[in-house]
């Protein structure tokens, strides 16, 4: 048992092969079938042999019982010619012949054991008492009883009993024979159901080795590929192909976010460079432009801070999923803040901010990240407007969510960029994002805050009419 155990563990991923299973299933399929009916022919053969011996024995004896009433050989037992049929029919069957009177003595018997004394046979007297005949079949001894009465041709009275019991040696050979032919077909089947088995799961699983061959060569470049044998290699196929697009469209997006961080990076600390430098060379540097100089350097470093500080947020904000500080919170105070905080930048640019709010409405919110969401939404909405523009928040909510609405009246969106605003550094128009500033991460991590709450956000804008943000998020907070 242990070395079957041993075989079964070191051989498994063989077992948990398609190739392997496919095979067991053709091996079922096939042999099984073949098995049930090669029994099946043989139980056939054997009952129809049984019923056609029977059926013949049991005509040949009432042939016989005639001539015996007709010959009165229960009187005359010595009647050579019946005897010499009975003796024929003895051979013929391979079996014995009993003569019974009306009485139940035994006048004949082929054999010479019971002649002369009385037999007592359900079979006999049940045939005796109904005047037809019967049969019955030892299977376990191999051997047929066949009982047919002897009917006295002018009164019809039963005057007598035939009794024949037959052997089937002659059938149980015959079905050895028959068995053993059988078996050498049977073998010869399996055999070649085992080749076409072998054959036919090594066929039909080859596709899916080239799928295999074809993943494991693939290049991050080459996805558009195909193995349209069967419906599910293709569709296999279209499943990696399409994972390979995102992850090329990942691989791509990563390379953009490196090389756009270490742009904003860069840009900040080569200005800082060359004001440091011009310091450090210049000899006798008056005390007005050392300090300009040093407030160059000092914007550069806020710059600089706040592309940290927004990437940090936006990695944060990626990683945070299962670390929400989910709590009740009353959005219309907490927009409040928001304005209150805008505000000042709002009234720079001559810019009105105006909140509506339909309802009170508490929601199970992380306050720091839908709050930091919001408040990207509002100053975009005052950075990118027009001069003496307007700004419209509007919170609302159903059974369910609760709506921010963010509209201005600005520089609006190209429909072509609408798909794009939301990726990380992504600018509509750098000229102008560079006059106004920003590093173009606060859309991603308004978007990804969103997210976290299970919400959405939308977008519609038309150019130089102005843009409007909704955001929907759940009132309860699922995990």
């Amino acid at each position: 048992m242990q070395p079957i155990l041993t075989f079964l563990i070191t051989k498994s991923k063989a077992f948990r092969s398609l190739r392997f299973r496919f095979f067991v299933l053709m091996m079922i399929v096939g042999l099984i079938p073949c098995f049930i009916m090669r029994k099946t022919i043989l139980i056939n053969y054997y009952d129809r042999a049984v019923s056609e011996r029977t059926q013949g024995a049991m005509n040949q004896c009432r042939i016989l019982a005639n001539h015996l009433e007709a010959a009165g050989y229960l009187q005359n037992p010595d009647n050579e010619t019946i005897n010499s049929e009975l003796g024929q029919f003895s051979s013929i069957y391979a079996g014995r012949i009993m003569i019974i009177d009306g009485d139940f003595l035994v006048v004949k018997d082929t054999y010479a054991m019971s002649a002369g004394k009385t037999i007592v046979s359900r079979e006999i007297i049940e045939c005796a008492r109904t005047g037809t005949g019967n049969s019955h079949y030892d299977s376990r001894n191999g051997y047929i009883e066949v009982s047919i009465p002897i009917i006295e041709s002018i009164s019809g009275r039963t005057i007598g009993v035939m009794f024949a019991s037959i052997s089937t040696d002659n059938i149980e050979d015959s079905l050895s024979i028959f068995s053993r032919k059988s078996s050498i077909i049977w073998v010869i089947t399996m055999v070649c159901i085992v080749l076409l088995s072998i054959w036919l799961s090594g066929y039909l699983v080859r596709p899916f080795a080239r799928v295999t061959e074809t993943i494991e060569s693939a290049d991050m470049g080459e996805y558009a590929v195909s193995i349209p044998d069967y419906t599910e290699t293709e569709a296999i196929m279209d499943a990696f192909n399409k994972l390979m697009a995102r992850l090329k469209k990942l691989d791509d997006t990563r390379s953009e976010f490196v090389s756009n961080v270490s742009h904003e990076l860069k840009t900040p600390l080569a200005s800082m460079k060359v004001l440091a430098d011009s310091i450090r060379s210049a000899d006798n540097v008056d005390s007005d432009t050392y300090k300009e100089f040093m407030n160059g350097i000092a914007e550069e470093v806020d710059r600089l801070n706040i592309v940290i500080t927004d990437l940090l947020s936006l990695v944060k904000m990626e990683k945070s999923a299962g670390s929400l500080n989910i709590q009740p919170t009353e959005l219309k105070a907490m927009i409040d803040v928001i304005i209150k905080r805008v505000r000042p930048l709002a009234e720079e640019a001559g810019i009105s901010i105006e909140f509506e709010d339909k309802k009170d409405i508490i929601a199970d919110i992380d306050d720091t990240k839908i709050s930091l969401a919001i408040m990207n939404l509002v100053e975009n909405a005052v950075k990118y407007n027009k001069k003496n523009g307007k700004v419209r928040i509007e919170l609302d909510s159903d059974h369910q969510f609760f709506t921010v609405s963010v509209a201005d009246t600005g520089i609006g969106i190209p429909e072509d960029s609408l798909d794009q605003i939301f990726e990380r550094f992504y600018r509509v128009d750098k000229s102008h994002s560079s006059e106004i500033g920003g590093t173009g991460l606060g859309l991603s991590i308004a978007r990804n805050a969103i997210l976290l709450h299970r919400g959405s956000i939308k977008v519609t804008s038309t150019k130089d009419e102005g843009t409007v943000f909704v955001v929907r998020i759940p009132l309860k907070y699922v995990a």
